[in-house]
């Protein structure tokens, strides 16, 4: 009995998995990932989840902490994607809205900022295997500092 459970299980699991890589209405991705600026050099830890709410459009909220080398920043973003290239490797236009919290003095008693602004990008999900893919992204956020980098992590479908 515990047999045929655990064969149960690991078939509704694996099924929406291999449906989730698609872009069709309703399917999700979580994204865990690292970000690099090239104008600051620094670096950032962030999530966000994907959902299709029409095929080949997702939006995608997502939230990043940076670590500057004095101070505390992050930032939120709310992104339209849309998926021009369908299979393995994806490829993606983006904008959306940006906010970005910066506190500038190492104690956490200083200068705070708020910003707000839009972001625009290109990005690709590639298939690594049937339950994760690799997900990249170059964009531009136009809040103070005003940072163009790279976000590169993984994706697993929902």
């Amino acid at each position: 009995m515990k047999k045929v459970f655990w064969i149960f299980c690991c078939v509704m699991l694996i099924s929406p998995v291999s449906i989730a890589q698609t872009q069709d209405q309703g399917n999700a991705r979580f994204h865990g990932y690292g970000t690099y600026g090239l104008r600051y050099q620094n670096f950032g830890a962030g999530a966000g989840i994907e959902y299709f709410f029409v095929d080949k459009f997702a939006l995608m909220p997502s939230f990043t902490f940076v670590f500057p080398q004095v101070g505390k920043e992050s930032n939120f973003s709310a992104d339209l994607r849309y998926y021009v290239s369908d299979g393995p490797s994806q490829l993606y236009f983006m904008v959306g809205y940006s906010q970005t919290w910066q506190d500038t003095q190492p104690d956490g008693a200083g200068t705070r900022r708020n910003s707000k602004g839009a972001n625009m990008g290109v990005g690709a999900y590639i298939r690594i295997t049937e339950g994760i893919g690799l997900s990249t992204e170059f964009r531009f956020q136009s809040p103070y500092p005003r940072e163009v980098g790279f976000r590169v992590g993984l994706a697993i479908p929902l």
